[in-house]
């Protein structure tokens, strides 16, 4: 009786403890996620990237200014002869320069390049976005594996518990019959072995629940520093439109999104290369100032300048030796791989997602018979135990049918989560991943 009231003691502070931890719900670790995640901030920053390459200040459109300055101070030794005949001779003459100027280039005209390499930016900051969006589904998927394998091994935990508090309780019960004379030694030794037995596999268990649950911090950023529990609770959409899915998977899909854009831009490539076919006119403007003081020699002591200038120039690769023609086979090349592997893709969803389909199918069935089977050991079970407290069942058959619970609760919660990760995948090759409530 003292064992019993001590394993109860133990039980009820376990429970407090459960009671008292943060409980992380799956719309919880997602948000944690996408707010913590290392690789979705590094994904994030490479979209800022992206975003500034495909500002008008990398596009070429502006003009560029530049501003020049300088000074210049002499010190010479002069003989003139003048016309008249006269020599004059200055030692140390001394003379200085100074200027500054304004100068402005823009290119009016290369023939279009200028606008399809934009284009192009624009473009590459989609697909970055798009691979983004990539890095955020799978890291949504890794998050859900993980926090499924939280919440089965809390689960078969909590199994193990139930299945080491009958043992206990069956220990205690050989024990009595021992003293009176009803059972032999043998009846104890068996119930003690069971014992360790199961408290084996629960500390097992225990152990894999916390390694699960630091890889789960990991992908939420660490940002959970007490000990957490996660919901089990699963809910399952069974009222997909198989048609309507695969339809969306072909338009949403991330990895046909990607080479379609790829496409377009393998597209702006060739447009980009055939523009150096045509001439380049240019723009000048300058705006200048220059003073030069004189020594005595010179005709003119200081002289001043201030002006603008202007002009258009006109250059035109007439043949480079090749390699703006080689350029733009390449890149009519490039377009026709990006529209094979387009196709290849498409055939490639098409298995993929009739996979998908047909493995959430099967796995959502086998955890409905895995329910049902629950409930068949489970009346086994409570048989069996009624059974064996009327001493009309031994211990090797009660410990049969308990063993039998067991393996049935393990499988029934691995059912479960395999079916609830096999809906997330099919979602995700669909590109509903991040449409659907959790």
């Amino acid at each position: 009786m003292k064992n019993r009231w001590m394993f109860l003691c133990v039980l009820l502070v376990v429970f407090n403890a459960v009671a008292q931890q943060q409980i992380i719900t799956p719309n919880e670790a997602v948000t944690l996620a996408l707010s913590n995640n290392y690789g979705i901030k590094l994904a994030n920053n490479q979209l800022e990237v992206a975003k500034n390459n495909a500002s008008i200040l990398n596009s070429g459109y502006l003009p560029t200014i530049t501003g020049n300055a300088g000074a210049t101070y002499n010190i010479d030794n002069t003989e003139a002869v003048f016309s008249d005949g006269n020599v004059a001779i200055l030692n140390s003459a001394e003379s200085s320069r100074y200027n500054a100027s304004v100068n402005l280039n823009y290119v009016l005209f290369d023939g279009l390049g200028r606008s399809y390499d934009y284009k192009q930016l624009k473009e590459r900051y989609q697909l970055t976005e798009l691979q983004a969006r990539e890095t955020i589904e799978n890291t949504v998927f890794q998050l859900f594996t993980i926090y499924y394998n939280v919440a089965q091994l809390t689960e078969n935990t909590s199994a193990l518990n139930q299945t080491l508090a009958i043992s206990n309780d069956r220990l205690l019960r050989a024990k009595y019959q021992f003293d009176y004379g009803q059972s032999t030694k043998l009846g104890v030794l068996n119930a003690e072995v069971d014992i360790n037995n199961d408290s084996i596999n629960l500390i097992n268990a225990q152990q894999q629940l916390k390694n699960f649950k630091r890889d789960l911090n990991v992908v939420l950023g660490h940002v959970i520093e007490n000990d957490f529990e996660v919901d089990t609770t699963i809910n399952f959409d069974v009222l997909f439109n198989k048609e309507e899915l695969f339809e969306k998977a072909k338009s949403r899909n991330i990895a046909l999104l990607q080479i379609e854009k790829n496409i377009t831009i393998s597209g702006y490539d060739i447009k980009s290369g055939k523009s150096a076919y045509l001439p380049t006119i240019g723009l000048t403007g300058t705006y200048g100032w220059n003073k030069n003081n004189n020594n005595a020699a010179s005709f003119l002591a200081v002289s001043t300048n201030t002006g603008v200038s202007g002009g258009l120039n006109l250059s035109w690769n007439l043949f480079d030796g090749g390699s703006t023609i080689t350029r733009v086979k390449n890149a009519q090349i490039n377009l026709q791989n990006q529209q094979l592997q387009k196709e290849q893709l498409l055939m490639t969803l098409d298995r993929d997602f009739n996979n998908a389909w047909d493995d959430y199918q099967n796995k959502f069935k086998i955890y409905k018979i895995q329910e049902d089977n629950i409930l068949t050991s489970q009346n086994n079970f409570d048989r069996t135990q009624e059974k064996f407290k009327l001493g009309q069942v031994n211990s090797i058959e009660f410990r049969q049918a308990q063993l039998n619970l067991l393996n049935a609760e393990l499988s029934r919660n691995q059912a479960k989560y395999q079916a609830k990760l096999a809906e997330l995948q099919m979602l995700q090759i669909s590109g509903e991943l991040l449409n659907v409530s959790f």
